[in-house]
């Protein structure tokens, strides 16, 4: 991986900062892109005198558009793209309380978590994928969940995006495979992440109870992965989702 453009986004905290930690340690040249600048920027200054942050709101295709033209520019490549950014507006479809519609998942939620986890997902492999043609060949990695393949309450929005991210890494695996350009998805399952912290220990303890493993995932467990899937030691692997969960079945 030493001295490959492996471009993170998402990656100023969480499993995105330890997927970007991950590729530097072992010599990549890694560029964030992220809406959070100052946790971007001080990610960046661990990540080595190459590295460098770009504030990219993933869901604005001319942002992303600029922001893959200004790498290119000052690289000369990308070899590895790692769609991670997302967010959850959880809610149900329909909420009942005594026999009368009491609320109900608002239309702005669901827009919106379709235009970051969806849209920027095909916004960032479109624009790396000429790139990545041109130059022989590259890794494009995509962020779905174990909720993508299972379904999870309360999650409609959430869900249908992360089944959709399974159904495009499948797409573009067979379009992208003929030019060199491998696609796969990485679908963690219960991670300790920031966003878990304003969680009730109540809650998380049910979900360490219900992963066979007996633990949530670090996110160094889903960097390692995305490293594993990045490398030449997987090179046959393309069109695949890969489970990094603990054993969990969502919903059991």
């Amino acid at each position: 991986m030493k001295d490959k453009v492996v471009l993170v986004t998402g990656g100023a905290a969480g499993i995105g900062k330890a997927t970007a930690l991950r590729f530097a340690e072992a010599g990549a040249k890694v560029i964030i892109g992220d809406v959070n600048e100052t946790a971007g920027q001080e990610t960046a200054a661990q990540l080595g005198p190459d590295a460098a942050f770009y504030k990219v709101n993933v869901a604005d295709r001319q942002e992303v558009q600029a922001w893959i033209d200004d790498v290119v520019g000052r690289y000369g490549r990308v070899d590895v793209l790692v769609n991670n950014a997302g967010i959850l507006r959880d809610g149900q479809l329909v909420k009942f309380k005594e026999g009368a519609l009491a609320g109900q998942m608002s239309e702005a939620d669901f827009d919106l978590v379709i235009s970051v986890n969806l849209k920027g997902v095909f916004n960032c492999s479109q624009a790396v994928a000429p790139v990545m043609i041109k130059q022989g060949g590259g890794v494009i990695l995509n962020a779905t969940s174990v909720v993508g393949l299972d379904g999870n309450f309360g999650q409609t929005n959430y869900v249908a995006t992360k089944s959709g991210v399974i159904g495009m890494t499948k797409v573009w695996a067979r379009e992208l495979g003929r030019y060199g350009v491998r696609v796969n998805a990485v679908a963690p399952g219960f991670t300790a992440t920031e966003i878990l912290a304003s969680m009730p220990q109540k809650i998380i303890d049910g979900m360490k109870a219900r992963t066979p493993l007996g633990r949530l995932g670090e996110p160094r467990d889903i960097a390692n992965a995305y490293f594993f899937l990045a490398s030449d030691e997987a090179a046959f692997i393309t069109g695949e989702t890969l489970r990094v969960d603990g054993g969990i079945v969502v919903g059991t």
